[in-house]
């Protein structure tokens, strides 16, 4: 299981979904520049000492995550508000990176049309978007469960 997050900004949120790749067993991704230090005192409270725990991987920019993901024959599955498809039902396969977007902003055009998938987490009308570490857990928590690579 790989999590990518495309430039974060809020570094409470990074944290509690560092801790989750942690607590999971989930390569963690950080597609930069993030909207603050890596260092950030609040970033490394949210991740407490599960840091040292999680396999972080950090990338320049999206032009590199590409490259990467090319490299290791990856295909990118992108959680939008924008999708038409429900991440119930979609088939996770071990060789898909899950990509959530900017908290403030989500992500590009260009970064929406790499995704080979596009997926939404269904929500009342009216209800604009989950805190990402939020939806981060519950689809990475589907995901886990359909490739039955959940931690025992």
């Amino acid at each position: 299981m790989r999590i990518a997050l495309y430039e974060p900004d809020i570094p409470q949120n990074t944290g509690t979904i560092l801790r989750l790749c942690a607590c999971l067993g989930a390569e963690a991704h950080i597609i930069e520049p993030a909207g603050f230090a890596i260092t950030d005192r609040a970033f490394r409270r949210a991740g407490m000492d599960y840091l040292d725990q999680v396999d972080l991987t950090r990338h320049g920019s999206f032009a590199a995550f590409e490259e990467w993901l090319a490299r290791e024959r990856l295909s990118l599955v992108l959680l939008t508000t924008r999708a038409d498809r429900s991440y119930f039902d979609h088939a996770y396969a071990p060789d898909q990176v899950l990509l959530f977007g900017r908290e403030t902003v989500g992500v590009p055009e260009r970064v929406h049309n790499a995704a080979k998938f596009r997926l939404r987490i269904p929500m009342r009308q009216g209800m604009r978007s989950l805190n990402v570490a939020v939806a981060a857990a519950m689809v990475a928590g589907e995901a886990l469960r359909q490739t039955s690579t959940a931690p025992q």
